[in-house]
């Protein structure tokens, strides 16, 4: 992407994007999948980089995937498809659309690059990236390797196409488990998330689960006295932990799932209060699906997820840039990884 005002220069020219409240009124069957955590202003503001990007999608033959970290303007105005990575992963196989534009951080393109390498894939900042990808390489795989003669490597798929080459299956915080426990292998390694394999670990215990010291910087900061200061202040709260939380943390939570284990216990549970221990957006985007519910902070934001703009969207369609290549010879072996868990979670029903 340019320079932001040379961008928006270009963007003003060519689409209305002031603030305009008659096109929000028009388009209030979307607002209506927000209101609860949109206000009115704001979505006068957003109306008109949602309608061009929903026009520009159609005349470009382009579909939006959308992680379920998205900002509520993305996530219920212009997305196509949204989900946790491992949804987003056997969606990207199914596209039938020229171009993909992922909303979401780079190592998630890069996936949908190697599943689906005939179509054109765009991500609308290629500065979202994610500590935890970029916390291991393919020599730190090797190492593990080394240190764990035939163990098995599962690495999340919060990683690089190189790093899902150098492994034997990829996973994702709600399969990781299953995974784990089908390998032949005793001893399992996983990368690059510490915390996800302890709470693994704890999960099945049956194997001599080893990690790599990686971690998200957003459930990171999560601590049990957290947990404990927040129950003491707000009572009846159910508190809901991602499992890259510390295990600490997850001990003291009331239940722990990753990113769509979360939405189906919330819609399924419908606690009066809850505390989701993850990334802000998540009770954002579906706390207007459920007003039953009051979503309570505290939150931690990914400032890498934040990235990713109506307006970066915008430009990214408008000018078909920002695109993710892999490497042929990488996003071959990356591929193997990636559709090993794909096809072992169906086969165990996950």
């Amino acid at each position: 992407m340019p320079a932001l005002e040379t961008a928006r220069q270009e963007l003003a020219e060519t689409y209305n994007l002031a603030p305009n409240p008659q096109l929000a009124a028009d388009l209030a069957d979307l607002y209506t999948r927000m209101d609860r955590v949109v206000t009115p202003a704001d979505w006068a503001m957003h109306a008109p980089y949602v309608d061009a990007i929903n026009k520009l999608k159609k005349e470009k033959n382009a579909v939006i995937l959308a992680h379920n970290y998205m900002t509520p303007d993305i996530y219920h105005g212009v997305a196509d498809v949204v989900g946790d990575s491992l949804q987003l992963a056997i969606e990207a196989t199914k596209v039938k659309e020229d171009i993909i534009v992922q909303c979401g951080v780079h190592f998630m393109a890069e996936t949908s690059k190697i599943l689906n390498p005939a179509k054109t894939v765009l991500i609308p900042d290629m500065k979202a990236g994610c500590s935890l990808a970029e916390s291991i390489t393919a020599d730190g795989i090797a190492q593990m390797r080394a240190k764990y003669p035939g163990a098995p490597v599962v690495s999340y798929v919060n990683t690089t196409a190189e790093v899902k080459a150098a492994s034997d299956i990829c996973c994702t915080s709600s399969n990781a488990a299953a995974i784990v426990r089908a390998m032949d292998s005793h001893t399992v390694i996983m990368t690059p998330d510490q915390y996800l394999a302890q709470n693994v670990a704890a999960e099945v215990p049956e194997k001599n689960v080893v990690w790599w010291e990686g971690s998200c910087i957003v459930h990171e900061q999560y601590t049990a006295q957290d947990i404990h200061d927040f129950r003491e202040w707000n009572p009846g709260t159910r508190i809901i932990a991602h499992p890259e939380c510390p295990p600490s943390v997850v001990e003291a939570s009331d239940f722990s799932g990753s990113t769509s284990g979360i939405i189906k216990y919330v819609t399924e549970q419908k606690p009066e209060k809850a505390m989701l221990v993850t990334e802000c957006s998540m009770a954002s985007n579906i706390a207007d699906a459920l007003p039953e519910v009051d979503f309570v902070g505290p939150c931690n934001m990914c400032p890498y997820m934040k990235k990713i703009t109506l307006e970066k969207i915008l430009w990214s369609l408008h000018t078909l840039t920002e695109e993710v290549k892999v490497d042929p010879d990488v996003a071959e072996k990356a591929r193997i990884a990636v559709e090993r868990m794909i096809d072992l979670s169906r086969e165990l029903g996950i």
